[in-house]
């Protein structure tokens, strides 16, 4: 019995930042982020857009697609680190969402949940689906990837941020990818990125020792959450590249595979949190399966050698073959964590439904990676019928219609200093508004349908 992805649809903003606007602003060499990082544009979310509506619109999008009825969904998994609040579920505000549209309380006897493990929560939600669906092949789930990768201004991370979501529909007999069960798994608990709450006494905030209230808040600490987290840049890289080697020499036992398993693969979907990162990371992969031709690079040490082994034919063949057409949408759109993925995943079939190439009955690896850390690695084979479903979506095109801002506008949406949208919402949800009065509502967040 084969189980995976048998439809796709995605969210993502309509607005984008030129990454040559930002590298002037930043006295950045625009070379060093497009030819270097593989970035073109960063995308954001505009006034009435935020990890809800990415996500239920996605949804909503699927659904319609493939004409479902509410009733044949068991599950809405979702996948984010950019959760909206420390208790109620985005897929509790989505199953709301999709039944203002599609029928009151049409979807009572669906499970959701949201997971979270920083860029990797979507592929756990998938693997629990695909489990679930393995044991109740009559049944269909939607695992949704959401998030908003928003970092502090003038940072190390911020030409790196992006936002969007991506819906799959899992289901039997796929019409796009069968998974196999084997998963390769790599996990360390690190901080390599990391979301914290930050804690401060009353007397740093109000110059007073005797603990008045203040915003409601009776204790003398207060915790202040950050959309944008603590992270070291390149320690992270090491811990991606630690979890991933691993992973994959997990995968070839646990799949009783010999040999260079990559070589298996039609393509090979990373984790990408820039551009070009799966392509600067994979290279210690493919030096540890090819040793000799390591060997026979020019350099005092191994990571000489394999600065040098990163610049081969062979290499270079591998990377324009395999890894390349992930990372079209991924220079367009930048990081969105949990879905990143997954784009890479609809880039690629787009590209390839493009190229007319047949890739049925072929494999395609994953590699996946969550800070914190957790790294998996699994496959997958292509359905026959996967141009036709793919013909659905084109992401390319919905990225040509996507409309550049200026510098001034960009930070003035990350601050979140505008009250009106860039782009006027048409035919998509929008957050309407924030309780603040109602104390046993204060805080809740109201969303609505716009025509």
């Amino acid at each position: 019995m084969n189980v995976g992805i048998d439809s796709i649809a995605y969210d993502i903003p309509k607005v984008y930042l030129p990454i040559t606007s930002l590298a002037n602003q930043r006295n950045i060499e625009p070379d060093k982020l497009i030819t270097g990082l593989g970035l073109q544009k960063m995308s954001f979310p505009d006034v009435h857009q935020d990890v809800v509506t990415f996500a239920a619109n996605a949804c909503l999008k699927l659904i319609q697609q493939e004409g479902l009825n509410p009733s044949e969904i068991s599950r809405i998994y979702v996948g984010t680190e950019s959760g909206v609040d420390s208790s109620k579920p985005v897929a509790s505000y989505v199953l709301s969402l999709l039944e203002s549209q599609l029928g009151e309380r049409s979807f009572r006897n669906c499970d959701i949940v949201d997971l979270t493990f920083a860029c990797i929560g979507a592929v756990d939600a998938l693997q629990n689906c695909l489990d679930y669906i393995r044991l109740n092949p009559t049944k269909k789930a939607i695992v949704i990837a959401s998030d908003n990768a928003k970092y502090d201004l003038n940072s190390s991370g911020e030409y790196t941020q992006g936002a969007g979501a991506i819906a799959l529909l899992v289901a039997v007999n796929p019409r796009i990818l069968s998974f196999t069960t084997e998963v390769g798994v790599s996990t360390e608990g690190v901080f390599d990125f990391f979301k914290p709450r930050r804690y401060f006494s009353k007397e740093e905030i109000t110059n007073k020792t005797d603990n008045p209230e203040w915003l409601e808040v009776l204790e003398d600490e207060v915790a202040i959450y950050k959309e944008q987290p603590v992270f070291d840049g390149q320690y992270s890289n090491q811990c991606y590249i630690n979890r991933i080697v691993d992973a994959y020499n997990h995968f070839k036992t646990e799949s009783n595979q010999h040999g260079k398993v990559y070589e298996n693969w039609s393509a090979v979907l990373m984790h990408l949190p820039y551009c070009f990162q799966g392509r600067r990371t994979f290279i210690e992969i493919f030096a540890n399966e090819n040793p000799i031709l390591l060997e026979q690079q020019i350099g005092e040490t191994t990571k000489d050698k394999i600065k040098g082994l990163a610049k081969t034919p062979e290499y270079l063949q591998f990377v324009n073959e395999k890894i390349v057409p992930s990372e079209i949408a991924s220079g367009q759109i930048g990081n969105i964590y949990t879905g990143s993925i997954f784009l890479g995943l609809i880039s690629t079939l787009c590209y390839h439904a493009q190229k007319n190439t047949k890739l049925e009955n072929q494999k395609v690896g994953f590699i996946a990676y969550g800070s914190g850390s957790k790294s998996k690695v699994f496959e997958a084979t292509v359905a026959s019928v996967w141009n036709k479903q793919i013909s659905k979506i084109n992401i390319f095109k919905t990225l040509e219609s996507c409309k550049p801002i200026d510098f001034d506008t960009y930070e003035k949406l990350h601050k979140k200093e505008l009250k009106q949208s860039v782009v006027k919402p048409s035919n998509e949800f929008v957050l309407d508004f924030i309780e603040k009065e109602n104390p046993v509502l204060v805080g809740a967040r109201y969303y609505k349908f716009i025509d």
